[in-house]
């Protein structure tokens, strides 16, 4: 009798995780002046072992990335890669499907191995495809990122590290991705 109600939970544990799932994202790169600048920066998005392919708007410096099915999506790997072509990334828009995760202000979320923080999100339940916007430092303008810190009294969007705000249970820091619907 155990082991079947193990391996039921293991099924639905299973099933859970391949819902959720980050499926693609919108990146916008700052500081590409030329077509080699953004050929540069196709190239190394191209080396992320999750990144399944990749489509380009040069008009708006915009790298539409879909990521392989099942893939654990790292968004600082997508960041620091941007940043080793030399450039800096101006907007990140993640789509992640939700299976009916309540969310509201200031709420922390599991979500594929990461956490998500939503700063000025209203209560709801997401469900389906969902774009989220990144809006940690070096994710966004200094201008923008001064903005939504007036909107979270919460000190872990100064660092992106979860702090004694977040209510850790006694775990170790780790990092914090600041999120906006």
């Amino acid at each position: 009798m155990k082991s079947l109600l193990a391996i039921i939970f293991l099924a639905i544990g299973l099933h859970t995780s391949s819902y959720a799932q980050i499926k693609k994202a919108s990146l916008q790169a700052a500081g590409l002046t030329c077509a080699m600048c953004s050929r540069a920066t196709l190239e190394a998005l191209k080396t992320l072992p999750f990144v399944d392919k990749i489509d380009t708007d040069l008009n708006n410096t915009t790298f539409l990335l879909s990521f392989k099915p099942d893939a654990q999506v790292n968004i600082d790997e997508i960041k620091a890669k941007v940043e080793d072509a030399g450039f800096s990334v101006a907007k990140l828009t993640i789509t992640a499907s939700f299976d009916k995760i309540a969310v509201e202000k200031d709420a922390h979320i599991k979500y594929e191995g990461a956490t998500f923080h939503f700063i000025n999100a209203k209560q709801q339940v997401l469900s389906g495809d969902q774009q989220l916007t990144v809006i940690d430092k070096d994710f966004v303008s200094a201008k923008q990122f001064k903005k939504f810190s007036t909107q979270t009294t919460m000190s872990c969007y100064q660092t992106g590290v979860m702090a004694s705000c977040c209510n850790m249970e006694g775990k170790a820091p780790e990092r914090i991705y600041h999120v906006s619907i």
